[in-house]
């Protein structure tokens, strides 16, 4: 195959960091393969831009307005938060996609979920998260991690979208 491709960074970094221990120690060969070929699918299509033989047509009002993107832990902790930054900053331009200097988004998979967490939670995402969303109120919020867009509707009452919605938009006759 091509590619293995993934829409969670928390998905990607099982197929890096975990495969192999989960299938009992297979062959590094075959490890050192999938690792090298798993990529988040909006970092893929950067990657790949200049060798696809087309190029999508993209929308007049190119989608979206503004875009804040703010990076998965697992992202921005093992391949940076231009993993899904740069084929977005590429559709819209670097002064319509901004990439968010946030920390954590306090959900952390379940941990948000947990009542007696839940305080916790919402005081991580107050800290840089929330606060950078609601300085630009009509743009709209992005995160690759469902559990960054979850929590960015719980706090901030936005629905955020995932990167490949944002091409979606942005791409004509997708």
């Amino acid at each position: 195959p091509v590619a293995i491709l993934a829409l969670e960074p928390s998905c990607l970094s099982a197929l890096h960091d975990e495969w192999q221990e989960l299938r009992g120690g297979a062959d590094d060969a075959i490890a050192s393969h999938i690792r090298a070929s798993s990529f988040l699918v909006e970092d893929f299509l950067e990657r790949r831009w200049d060798a696809h033989p087309r190029r999508p047509e993209i929308r007049a009002d190119r989608g979206p307005g503004r875009l804040l993107l703010h990076g998965h832990c697992h992202q921005k902790a093992l391949w940076g938060r231009d993993s899904s930054a740069a084929l977005l900053q590429r559709l819209l331009g670097p002064d319509r996609c901004t990439t968010l200097a946030t920390g954590c988004c306090g959900m952390a998979g379940s941990f948000g979920f947990d009542a007696g967490k839940f305080d916790l939670s919402m005081a991580i995402a107050g800290r840089s998260l929330l606060p950078a969303l609601r300085a630009e109120p009509d743009a709209t919020a992005c995160a690759p991690g469902t559990s960054c867009r979850h929590q960015i509707l719980d706090g901030d009452g936005r629905r955020a979208i995932h990167p490949i919605e944002a091409v979606h938009a942005i791409v004509v006759g997708s």
